[in-house]
């Protein structure tokens, strides 16, 4: 994975999402931050976004997809979020405000781009250097807690004609719920 951002630090308190993300193999985690250089691991430390880009091609190559999946369904409970989002709106938007408030030393840095599409729908562009799987993980988790009331579900796709993964500057899911 490259980092397109060589010189951008990312806080620790965010990174502990590795960790709570592969729970049952804990160990692993740390010693595959380790590895690239993220040690010892403290939430107020800060540490070079390559290294941790680098984790991440070793988790996604080692351990699979659904893993980063599962740890982008993590940052919301380990990386700083703004306060009162209340609503699915507000928590889409406040991805872009955490990612920002995570990361430091390079701007612009890409981020997570919500757009309103219709009343029950928007789309998310996200143009990070992080794995598509992690991002879906991540609006996954937004998308679950702040679930609209009068809604039964909300449905998350990644759109076929934008992903990272295959090269192109972005990755864009539609939402609809």
């Amino acid at each position: 994975m490259t980092n397109p951002f060589p010189n951008a630090e990312v806080v620790g308190q965010a990174i502990l999402s590795i960790v709570g993300g592969m729970e049952v193999v804990q160990s692993r985690a740390l010693r595959i931050l380790a590895e690239n250089g993220i040690t010892p691991l403290k939430a107020d430390s800060w540490y070079p976004l390559t290294n941790l880009l680098n984790a991440f091609r070793l988790i996604f190559e080692k351990i699979g997809p659904s893993t980063v999946r599962a740890i982008g369904r993590k940052i919301p409970e380990n990386a700083h979020f703004p306060p009162d989002v209340d609503n699915l709106e507000k928590g889409l938007r406040s991805i872009d405000v955490a990612y920002h408030m995570n990361h430091r030393g390079t701007d612009p840095i890409g981020g997570y781009h919500y757009e309103q599409s219709d009343r029950r729908s928007a789309k998310m562009v996200c143009d990070n250097p992080y794995p598509c799987d992690l991002d879906l993980g991540l609006v996954e988790a937004i998308c679950d807690r702040y679930r609209p009331k009068d809604s039964l579900w909300v449905r998350i796709e990644h759109d076929p004609r934008s992903c990272r993964r295959r090269g192109d500057a972005s990755c864009t899911y539609l939402i609809t719920w």
